[in-house]
Parts: structure tokens; C-alpha cells; sequence
């Protein structure tokens, strides 16, 4: 190509735009290969300047660096959200031929001496007392990640540092497109209704609907034929509700044993990311991955290990108990497996036994949750907590997809502080399951629009629920409330920040094992009468939500509390364990760790086959790895930090009003300019407390309330 097409190709590229919000609507998957090469040319051309001019100063460090690492969050964001909430085969293939080089960049940025020397100049210099907390919190964590980054080592030394991260990347690539597929291989064919009794309505729907898609043109809802498949909407509808026990059986066994054979077996993979992981630490002079990934979080290796065993002393006996009050329920139902209960008998008895304990029908209840009424709930308890009034501000910018919003956030003085996009609704041909919040940009004063006022914060969340049928509202289901909820507590986190330094503003620079305080945090006004009561009006004849129904959803959040937390505990301890004490090619397998943290964690042992370690992504293609523990620890601190407010008195609402103002002042104003622990007893007045969370899953001794 000549060189000025390409010149005129980047120039009406709009990766490259400057632009106040990203131009959604236009960005294509054509767009992604020149624009992100043009953009690490002009970054890579900065980074050199940079380490030409670099000086241990403010100006001529910290904000020319912010400026680099900033563009390349926001423009690899557009991309990577588009990849999820607007995925096609050219889009993901474009990313796919990028990937490699952005991670070059990032290595050669992370591992540039001039900027750590400076750093660590700046650290060294007189001047160090008279900065503030948050610029030494900078100075500190990005001398930290230079070293984690590989920055100390020598040449030959580096050189298999980098090696290993792109192999890491790669692998992680490998293992999440092997669960995709085997969860994708697995099909159950059903002809006969008998077989598939139980199912509801919902679950039906979706199994003849994979039918039609697998070429079974005229299969209904009503007469078949039905195709299960590991999804996880058909997964678990046919472990909570199909009659048929032998069928609950092939699909558990064929999920718990997903991408562990053939050309998609991942047990390979894992070994080869836990000895990377394992030389990776070693070259950085830590015993293990775990310590690494602890260096930058707020536990210990010891601490987390602590706090899970102290929970799971708490969750044993409760567990039991749950175990012991299925058998006995599906002895009074006189069934013949009582006796003999199993992994793909628990699910399907739980849900009995709730139903007849609590009367609850999720489906019953979207009437009394739809989505304008939870939206207009939400955001008056973000007025009465923070002060805060959320506006729409549809039109302002573009979208990816009709159905998106776009909100302005105001202080008290009506002054606009942040703007989010919501897009609600599930598209399953685009958009990945789940629900998620993200920055789009951050708070920053060196970016700051206008050269006086700090660059406002603009983030998205996301979320998968019911679209809107006809003329109905999206009705939503109890669970999808507290969704909401939770992201936008992360939302809050962000939008709220007073942190004018970028690299510390909102969410960024907390500590992994914190960032889920306040969206957990948010998830418990769920149960709180008056905003409760606030959302639950049925859509069409406005009646409010029955009391007793109200009591019951309240009594049910206690259901299984010892099983589930035990669960999670697993997921944790075989994480810390094969970051800490498995040795690649030693004498104990991977399965046989997870075995063995089974005795302590599982009230029934798993199956000898279980291979659930093979589609484990959290942990071997997410960001959890030696971190899962980080969902219990900030659970923790969300329940102690709303334990604040029912101290105060959650019917005082000057008592309310009072603790919100103090939570944003705290929580959600200082960002990652202080640490976390500091901030938690700031707000608190005290260290955190494991007592809240335990009082709320009802799991704490009667004794001791």
C-alpha cells in the first residue's frame, strides 16, 4: 500500500479519532489491525521519547507515561468490548492477529529501566515526605510492577521472562477455546417428553430452539424434539429440575469431565501454566506464584489461607445439616434414591425442598421486577446514600446497539461528575454471558478535556437479562435485581472517585482482592424493606409485592448457606494449593490435590473421574489465579462495611444518610490512592471482621448474636 493511503486509511480511522466518547457505532472489525499497529507506532515513538527526556519528576515521569498507558486502555477497551458485546469471526480473528504485538508493547513499557530508575529516584529524593498519599501510592506500586514485570532481570534472564508471558498468553487462549468447544460438542437428543418431565416452560423453549438450530426444523416446545446441551442454562435447569434421575447423571457426568480427553483435553495445558507460572516466580526470587500474585493484593499467602479455614469451620457443620435435611426430605417424598443421594441428585432436591419451605417461584415473581421500576429504585438509593442525582443522557453519544442507555451522573449541585452506558438485555448470537462493568475512561486531571476541570469518568455495565416481549417491560428474575445491583456498585466505585491522578482514580490501582467491596456492598440493599418494597410493584396493576412474599425472599437468602460457601472454599483452596504446593511432575497429580482439599472441603466426596480443574477458567484463563480466595475476602469486607449501616439503624434515615456520605467519602472517593485496609478502617473505624458475613449467611453460633 502506498504510504499515503495508509496515511488516509489511519487518518479516517476512528480507533485513532480524538474523540470525548468512543464512536461505538462506527468501529468495525477493518478498523482493528491498522489502527491498533498505527496506535503501538505512535506509542512506541512516545515511550522513546520519553526515556530520551525522562527526568524524577511529576511532569516529566508520571504524566507523559500516564498519557501512553491511558490510550492504549482506551483504545484496546473499544475493542475488546466490542469482541463482547458485539462479537463476530472478523472482529475476533482481527484482535487475534494483534494480540501478540500489544503484549510486546506492554512488556517493553513495563520493563523500561529509564522510567523505573526514575522511580526509584524519585523515591530516593528529598522531596519524597512532601508528596501526597497518592503519588507515593504510585511510586511504590509502579516500582513494584516493574520488578513483578521483570524490569531487575538480566538480558538472558529477561529474555525467558517474556517468553514465558507470551507462552502464558497463549496457553490461556488455548484452555478457554477448549471448554468452549467441548461445552459446545456435547448434545443430548430427546424424543420423548417422558424423559425430559419437570422441565419448565423456559428450559423447553431453549432445548427445542438448539433443535431447530441443529437442523430438527419443526421441533417445539411441546412436542420435541428437545435438544440438552452443557450451556449453562440447560445445564442447570436439567440438574434442578428433570424428574428423569439417569439423564441428571450422563449430563453432570459429562460436565464435571469437560475438556479432560481427546484433542481437547486440557490437562496438559494445566501443567504446562502451572510450571511457567512456577519458573516465572523463580526467576522473580519468589518460592512460588502465589507470592507473586499476592505482591500486589491485600492478603498474605498465610492471611487467605487463614480466613478460609476459618469460614470453613463455620460452613462444615451447616453443610451437613444441609446434606442430612435433603435425605430426609426426599424420604418424606418416598423417593427410592433417598438413601442413596449424589452429586446429580443435590441440585434437584434443593429446589424441591425450597419450594416447599419458602413457597418462592422465580418465574412468579418477574411481574414485580421490571427493569424501569428496579432502574428508578436504584438510582433513588444512590441519591438518598450518596447524594447523587442520574439523569438520561440518550443522544449525546453514540451506541453499539438500540437498546443501550447512557446516564449522566450529578453532585448535589447539579454539576455533571461521570456518565455510564447501560446495555441490559441478552443477545445470545453477540454478546458473552455474564454481567461485567468496565472503564471507558477514567478521572484524570493530566487528561483533563478542557485544561482546567479533571477528564470525567465514563464506564459501562453490562448485563444478560429477559429483553422486553411485545409491549411488556424486560421482566427480571430476583437474582437479575441483585446483578444490577452488584455492577453497579463497581459503576459507583468508579464514577465517584475525587481522585485526580489517573493511574489511582476509581478502580484503578485497589488491590484484586478488594475491587468486589462495593458492588458486594450494593447486592445487600436487595433485602432492605424500604428500596425492596420500592421496586417490587407489579408492572400492570402496580400492586406492591404480598409482605409475606417479601419475608420469605428474606428468610430464603440463608438457604444452603454451608453447602454454597463450601463450594466457593473448594474453588479457593485447590487454587492456593497447586499456586503453592504443587510441584510439576512430582509425585501428587492435580487431580489427586483437588481430591485431597475435597475431604476438607466436600461433605460428599467428588466422583473419582471429576475433572472440573479442566474448565476452571477463573483461575487458568482469567485473572484468579492464587486470587480466587479474593471473592470470600471482599466478601467480608462488603458485609462488615454494611454491617456499618445496620448499626446505625437502616429505618433511621438521617442515621443512613449520614453512613452513605461517609461510605463515598471513603470507599468510593479514594480510589487506589490509599490502601484499601486504611480506607476500610477510615470509614469503619476498626479492622475488618468476618462476623457480619457469617451473621448474614446465617452461619454464626446462635451464642454469639
Amino acid at each position: 500500500m502506498a504510504a499515503s493511503a495508509l496515511e488516509e486509511n489511519i487518518e479516517g480511522n476512528p480507533l485513532l479519532q480524538d474523540f470525548d466518547f468512543p464512536p461505538f457505532d462506527v468501529v468495525e472489525a477493518k478498523h482493528v489491525r491498522p489502527g491498533i499497529r498505527a496506535l503501538l507506532k505512535i506509542l512506541e515513538s512516545d515511550l522513546v521519547e520519553l526515556e530520551r527526556t525522562v527526568e524524577p519528576s511529576w511532569p516529566k515521569l508520571v504524566e507523559p507515561l500516564e498519557k501512553i498507558t491511558d490510550r492504549l486502555s482506551v483504545v484496546w477497551g473499544i475493542v475488546n468490548h466490542l469482541k463482547s458485546v458485539k462479537d463476530t469471526a472478523e472482529l475476533r480473528s482481527a484482535i487475534e492477529d494483534v494480540q501478540a504485538e500489544k503484549v510486546k508493547f506492554q512488556l517493553r513499557l513495563g520493563q523500561s529501566k529509564p522510567i523505573f530508575n526514575a522511580f526509584k529516584a524519585i523515591r530516593e529524593s528529598p522531596d519524597w515526605q512532601t508528596l501526597s498519599d497518592s503519588c507515593k501510592r504510585i511510586v511504590e506500586s509502579q516500582i513494584k510492577e516493574a520488578v513483578l514485570n521483570g524490569v531487575s532481570l538480566e538480558d538472558d534472564k529477561r529474555e525467558q521472562f517474556n517468553k514465558i508471558e507470551q507462552e502464558l498468553e497463549r496457553l490461556s487462549q488455548k484452555f478457554e477455546e477448549n471448554v468452549l468447544d467441548a461445552t459446545k460438542k456435547f448434545e443430548k437428543l430427546i424424543t420423548d417428553k417422558k424423559e425430559i418431565e419437570g422441565l419448565p416452560a423456559t428450559a423447553l423453549g431453549l432445548a427445542a430452539q438448539t433443535a431447530v438450530s441443529k437442523g430438527h426444523e419443526s421441533a417445539t416446545a411441546e412436542n420435541g424434539p428437545w435438544i440438552i446441551t452443557l450451556d449453562a442454562p440447560s445445564f442447570i435447569a436439567v440438574m434442578q429440575h428433570a424428574r428423569n434421575r439417569s439423564l441428571r447423571e450422563e449430563v453432570y457426568r459429562a460436565y464435571v469431565t469437560r475438556a479432560s480427553s481427546g484433542d481437547l483435553n486440557n490437562t496438559e495445558i494445566i501443567d504446562q501454566i502451572l510450571k511457567l507460572r512456577l519458573e516465572k516466580a523463580k526467576l522473580l526470587n519468589y518460592n512460588n506464584y502465589a507470592e507473586v500474585s499476592m505482591a500486589m493484593k491485600m492478603a498474605t499467602v498465610d492471611k487467605a489461607e487463614e480466613l478460609l479455614e476459618k469460614l470453613r469451620r463455620a460452613s462444615w457443620d451447616a453443610a451437613v445439616k444441609d446434606m442430612e435435611d435433603l435425605k430426609l426430605f426426599s424420604k418424606s417424598q418416598g423417593e427410592l434414591e433417598a438413601d442413596d443421594l449424589t452429586h446429580w441428585d443435590i441440585n434437584f432436591w434443593s429446589e424441591r425442598l425450597r419450594e416447599s419451605k419458602f413457597d418462592i417461584n422465580e418465574e412468579a415473581l418477574r411481574p414485580f421486577f421490571s427493569l424501569p421500576k428496579v432502574m428508578d429504585a436504584l438510582f433513588n438509593l444512590a441519591k438518598t446514600l450518596f447524594g447523587i442525582e442520574i439523569e438520561s443522557a440518550d443522544g449525546l453519544a453514540p451506541v453499539w446497539n438500540k437498546d443501550v442507555r447512557l446516564f449522566r451522573v450529578k453532585d448535589s449541585l447539579g454539576n455533571p461528575i461521570a456518565y455510564f452506558y447501560f446495555d441490559p438485555y441478552s443477545r445470545p448470537s453477540e454478546k458473552k454471558q455474564g454481567a461485567w462493568m468496565d472503564e471507558v475512561v477514567g478521572r484524570s486531571r493530566v487528561l483533563s478535556r478542557d485544561g482546567t476541570s479533571a477528564r470525567l469518568p465514563i464506564a459501562h455495565m453490562v448485563c444478560n437479562q429477559t429483553p422486553p416481549v411485545g409491549d411488556k417491560p424486560s421482566l427480571m428474575t430476583f437474582h437479575e435485581v441483585e446483578t444490577v445491583f452488584h455492577e453497579f456498585g463497581h459503576a459507583l466505585q468508579h464514577m465517584l472517585t475525587k481522585q485526580d491522578e489517573g493511574l489511582v482514580a476509581g478502580i484503578r490501582g485497589i488491590e484484586w482482592d478488594a475491587v468486589e467491596l462495593p458492588s458486594q456492598f450494593m447486592e445487600n440493599w436487595c433485602y432492605h424493606r424500604e428500596t425492596l418494597m420500592g421496586i417490587a410493584k407489579h408492572y400492570e396493576t402496580g400492586e406492591s409485592l404480598p409482605e409475606d412474599i417479601y419475608l420469605k425472599l428474606v428468610a430464603a437468602r440463608t438457604f444452603r448457606a454451608g453447602s454454597l460457601s463450601l463450594r466457593q472454599i473448594r474453588f479457593a483452596t485447590v487454587d492456593l494449593e497447586l499456586h503453592t504446593k504443587y510441584v510439576p511432575g512430582g509425585p501428587e497429580s492435580i487431580y489427586e490435590i483437588d481430591q485431597r482439599v475435597c475431604e476438607r472441603t466436600q461433605v460428599i466426596p467428588p466422583l473419582p473421574e471429576d475433572r472440573f480443574l479442566c474448565s476452571f477458567s477463573h483461575i487458568f484463563a482469567g485473572g484468579y489465579a492464587a486470587g480466587y480466595y479474593s471473592y470470600k475476602w471482599a466478601e467480608v469486607l462488603s458485609a462488615d462495611a454494611f454491617s456499618a449501616f445496620e448499626d446505625a439503624g437502616l429505618d433511621d434515615s438521617k442515621a443512613v444518610k449520614e453512613t452513605g456520605h461517609k461510605f463515598r467519602e471513603t470507599i468510593l472517593a479514594l480510589g487506589g490512592g490509599k490502601p484499601p485496609l486504611e480506607v476500610f478502617v477510615e470509614f469503619r473505624g476498626r479492622e475488618p471482621s468476618p462476623d457480619a458475613l457469617l451473621r448474614h449467611n446465617g452461619l454464626l453460633p446462635v451464642a454469639a448474636l
